[in-house]
């Protein structure tokens, strides 16, 4: 819903010995990760692979871009930072509701609510240039919806808990796909669109985790052919799976976990070095799963190793940013609070207005504008100005207090 909020914002003024009711570290994180996702409308990967001799080009397209199956790019860092940061906002959220006076039924009810609305609205952007509703459930939103009550759940209890049910999730989700059968002798890969020229195919032990061969994608070649489609559900051309969910629950624990950190009263410097050192320890941790050959780092199918590698980065960079906004108080920190604090918005515009403002744009201004660095690069000014005006309209949510909440 709308919301207009009618207390002034913390500024970066306010006293160190009181905990704020948001962290501006949190507002730009997620703003910062908003805008990275916005990008994609910049085509830059597109853009780049149209220079093939050029490296830097090369890199920029990697960097910017999903790696086909097995490894981690920046960009595949994404979702994991979104669903990261929900678990991380979540022991403010509680807290302030209980401070208002709430009881945990309301509260449970609401969580509740949330959830069914974020897998709705994320079932209603997936549909949008569908015949009829695309049931489709590895969207970060209706990721998130899935295992939004039982985060809620777990913000109740003490971080040990927490661990036990993150360990639980991650030990479970592997043996699942380590005990699934191999796919039999003779089996055309191409059946659940995988060429049998594909290069990214896994062996050995590892094979469990491969590309639509795997228990998730069996699982979702039952369930979403429960639910009215324009043809059979056979695969998903990416290797997405509605379970993923499932360990990606794990990676909202983590951030809860680190949510609690933040809002113990320690200091600054003790928040950062527990943040390093468990950031750092995901980091390896995940690693080693990858190297010794227990699990891949497959982000599309959220393998245990990725929930941890990924989980990993995303605290290490969470400590960055608390450290550059919460402990120095910058000013250019401003562009990225006005998207973070309005995060829901500007991911329904993206979705939404994106082919809306780009026909404007060439309507009212033709095309050689954005051609004045050439024509392989109007994409990326084009996209830029789109982007532009989206930010305007968060800008001026935000001056009015006008806050989408779920």
């Amino acid at each position: 819903m709308l919301q207009t909020a009618t207390r002034s914002p913390v500024t970066a003024q306010a006293p160190a010995a009181v905990l704020p009711q948001r962290l501006r570290s949190l507002d730009v994180f997620r703003g910062a990760t908003m805008l990275f996702m916005a990008s994609e409308i910049l085509h830059i990967p597109a853009v780049a692979r149209r220079f093939p001799d050029s490296t830097a080009a090369g890199l920029v397209a990697w960097n910017l871009d999903h790696v086909p199956w097995v490894g981690c790019a920046p960009w595949d860092l994404i979702q994991p930072a979104f669903m990261f940061m929900v678990g991380v906002s979540l022991p403010f959220s509680v807290a302030a509701r209980r401070a208002r006076g709430q009881a945990f039924a309301p509260m449970l009810g609401h969580a509740a609510y949330r959830a069914l609305v974020l897998i709705a609205l994320g079932i209603f952007l997936r549909s949008l240039a569908r015949a009829q509703t695309y049931f489709t459930f590895e969207d970060v939103l209706t990721q998130i919806g899935l295992g939004y009550v039982f985060l809620f759940l777990l913000a109740w209890t003490r971080p040990r808990v927490q661990w036990l049910a993150a360990g639980l999730i991650l030990a479970g989700y592997w043996l699942l796909f380590a005990v699934y059968p191999l796919p039999p002798a003779g089996f055309d890969p191409a059946s659940v669109g995988v060429p049998a020229d594909w290069p990214h195919r896994l062996s050995g032990f590892a094979a469990h985790w491969d590309k639509n061969m795997n228990a998730a994608h069996a699982f979702d070649a039952w369930f979403l052919n429960l639910f009215p489609r324009e043809s059979p559900f056979l695969f998903n051309r990416g290797g997405y799976l509605t379970l993923n969910f499932v360990p990606s629950l794990a990676t909202m624990i983590f951030g809860l976990l680190a949510g609690g950190l933040l809002k113990e009263r320690r200091t600054a410097r003790e928040t950062l070095r527990t943040l390093v050192i468990f950031g750092a320890a995901g980091v390896v941790v995940g690693f080693l799963l990858h190297t010794v050959g227990i699990c891949p780092i497959v982000k599309r199918i959220w393998t245990p190793s990725w929930a941890i590698f990924s989980a990993g980065w995303v605290t290490l960079i969470l400590a960055l940013v608390y450290y550059a906004v919460d402990v120095r108080h910058p000013r250019w920190a401003f562009p990225f609070v006005v998207v973070g604090m309005n995060s829901i918005a500007m991911y329904v515009l993206v979705h939404v207005a994106t082919d809306f403002v780009g026909r404007s744009f060439r309507i009212h201004l033709g095309t050689g504008v954005f051609e004045l660095l050439g024509p392989a690069l109007a994409p990326v000014l084009l996209g830029a100005a789109t982007l532009l005006v989206f930010w305007l309209v968060l800008f001026w949510m935000y001056r009015a207090r006008l806050f989408v909440r779920i």
